[in-house]
């Protein structure tokens, strides 16, 4: 069954290019409003310990730009609390954001890059998505593409299950995505039969994701961010450099 599929924008990548500098620029709650103005319907991000990009001090202020869109806050719910990073459950309860997505990464991790082993003992993870769930936000388990048992997930509290497609892009990337495709297809319908909705995301973008969503039309929302402010650079450079030449010629008159 189709449904609607929803676009949540991840700034991550922003925070990153600030932070790269130091100082305040460029401000990812600015490119979330600017988003949000040309009508993607909510925000992603994906707080670290570390704060090698977006900080918690940046997800405190998110819900004053939201203006009624969703936000979605990724994480690891087992990764303690730290100086300049109060853990995920404390950054929910203060922003009380429309959705978590709990990862299982590591803080040495550059990526997300795998999802919820739900064969194992999941009694702790059961815990922790009921205490989510307390703050009134649904609550989505990254997954892998062909995960065993992925009822489970429903078993244990989730809302929702979202499916890692980066393996699915470097197969698309490479030209055959066939394999991929049926995983992450096999995974929706199997989410879907348990009662979940099913979320995607990662390096999905432009030229691949019209494939995915064909393939898999149960998604219902997709978060997308690397790809995105990648092509944004492209797409938005050469309209950027005519305005920079503009204010040097204003100057020059």
């Amino acid at each position: 069954m189709r449904v609607v599929t929803r676009l949540s924008v991840n700034i991550n990548k922003v925070a990153v290019l600030r932070n790269s500098r130091g100082g305040l620029l460029p401000d990812p709650l600015q490119a979330a409003r600017i988003a949000l103005a040309s009508g993607c319907h909510g925000i992603t991000v994906h707080p670290r310990p570390d704060q090698r990009h977006i900080r918690a001090i940046d997800v405190l202020r998110l819900p004053d730009v939201l203006a009624g869109a969703e936000l979605n806050i990724e994480g690891n719910p087992f990764a303690p609390a730290r100086d300049g990073y109060p853990g995920l459950l404390e950054l929910v309860r203060q922003t009380q954001p429309a959705q978590v997505t709990l990862v299982p990464d590591g803080d040495g991790q550059l990526t997300s890059d795998h999802g919820f082993d739900l064969e194992g003992d999941c009694s702790e993870l059961a815990e922790l998505i009921d205490r989510f769930k307390q703050h009134d936000c649904r609550v989505s388990l990254f997954v892998d593409a062909g995960v065993r048992h992925v009822a489970r997930a429903a078993q244990l509290g989730a809302d929702r299950i979202e499916i890692y497609t980066g393996p699915f892009a470097a197969a698309h990337a490479r030209g055959d995505p066939a394999r991929e495709l049926a995983a992450c297809a096999a995974t929706a319908r199997e989410a879907v039969a348990a009662g979940l909705a099913v979320n995607a995301g990662h390096d999905l973008d432009q030229q691949n994701l019209a494939h995915l969503l064909d393939a898999v039309p149960a998604i219902s929302e997709v978060s997308i961010g690397h790809a995105l402010f990648g092509e944004s650079l492209y797409d938005g450079l050469a309209t950027t450099v005519i305005r920079y030449l503009r204010i040097l010629d204003s100057a020059q008159k």
